[in-house]
């Protein structure tokens, strides 16, 4: 069993959430500067924390890495900072739970796919950041344990707490969250990964032609009562 698998509750409460984004940030700072070999000293020192505290909320590197590279994953969700005032279309998709009709659902989730898939592909740091896991399971194979032990929700929450809310609310019937989690990002976002590793990007109208039909496709397989 992992050492993240076997990890405690981290702390919790607004001060706690606080000290692990500062976590996060630094610790994406410096896995793009050094690679995954940097020191958990220095990620505490870059954070403004001590090392206890950065081993009490994620219990080891390698689940620290692996929230990192989750936190780029969902990055349109919160921004590469996190926090309310960065907080974009996937973390406030959930708010069409409480609208009336099914085109303001679509609305939301058209807004939300388009901020996503658009930094998916333009921004560089997320870029490197999937890069960078490429190329260190070569040195450290344990993060590929890591990254195993995790559910599809667990590397993606922003976007399985909005789909999991908006079941919850009657707004989609979502038997499979794992599942359905995957199938959104095959739809938006996996295209541009598979392109941008080989240095191609897909232009604009296709772009939105994918997020389109892949919305469409989406909602018509989980929307209630499809």
């Amino acid at each position: 069993m992992s050492t993240a698998a076997t990890a405690p509750r981290p702390p919790s409460g607004p001060r706690a959430a606080r000290k692990r984004q500062a976590i996060v940030t630094a610790a994406r700072t410096l896995f793009l500067r050094e690679g995954f070999g940097v020191g958990m000293d220095a990620i505490a020192a870059e954070a403004g924390v001590s090392k206890v505290t950065v081993y009490n909320h994620f219990g080891s590197k390698e689940a620290l890495f692996t929230a990192v590279i989750a936190g780029a994953l969902d990055h349109p969700a919160g921004g590469p900072g996190g926090g309310e005032d960065s907080a974009a279309p996937l973390a406030r998709l959930a708010e069409a739970a409480d609208g009336d009709g099914d085109g303001e659902l679509r609305t939301a989730f058209m807004d939300a796919a388009r901020a996503w898939v658009h930094a998916v592909r333009d921004d560089r740091e997320v870029a490197a950041l999937r890069t960078l896991v490429s190329a260190e399971l070569h040195r450290f194979p344990e993060l590929g344990e890591a990254w195993r032990h995790d559910s599809p929700t667990g590397h993606h929450p922003v976007v399985a707490g909005a789909l999991r809310t908006l079941t919850e609310r009657g707004r989609l019937d979502i038997p499979d969250l794992e599942v359905a989690t995957l199938q959104l990002y095959a739809l938006l976002v996996h295209p541009h990964m598979v392109f941008g590793q080989y240095g191609a990007v897909m232009d604009d109208d296709l772009t939105e032609r994918l997020l389109v039909s892949g919305v469409d496709m989406f909602l018509a397989q989980y929307a209630a009562g499809a």
